[in-house]
């Protein structure tokens, strides 16, 4: 039963870009905030980007403004996650969700966002 899948992972070199892609089914998708987190090893879960469920407005981390673009086509049940100027420390596993509660999240972070995919790799060789 296909719900959240990500793709477009890969390795880069520092410097890259990467175009991340996630679609959903249409009861995780429309109509809710929608997000991307990431998780490095031993490391905690953390947000990377987040984009209401009208796509007005997004919410993005300290350490990836001005690098990388979430955005959302409703029509395609899509969520992307466009990254430039990647750096070494953006390599971990990334992955996509939507929001607990539907259009509302109180806030960019893991918790509010109750449906997970299995997330796709990204590597950033230096």
């Amino acid at each position: 039963q296909v719900q959240v899948v990500e793709s477009g992972g890969g390795l880069v070199q520092a410097g890259g870009s990467l175009r991340l892609s996630c679609t959903a089914d249409e009861l995780r998708f429309v109509n809710r905030g929608m997000g991307w987190f990431r998780q490095a090893p031993g490391e905690e879960r953390e947000r990377v980007a987040c984009i209401s469920w009208t796509g007005g407005t997004m919410q993005y981390a300290d350490s990836v403004k001005g690098r990388f673009t979430i955005s959302r086509d409703d029509a395609k049940n899509t969520l992307y996650l466009q990254m430039n100027s990647l750096k070494p420390e953006d390599t971990a596993m990334y992955y996509c969700a939507a929001a607990t509660r539907g259009r509302n999240y109180y806030a960019c972070e893991p918790r509010e966002f109750g449906y997970w995919g299995q997330g796709t790799q990204v590597t950033v060789s230096s």
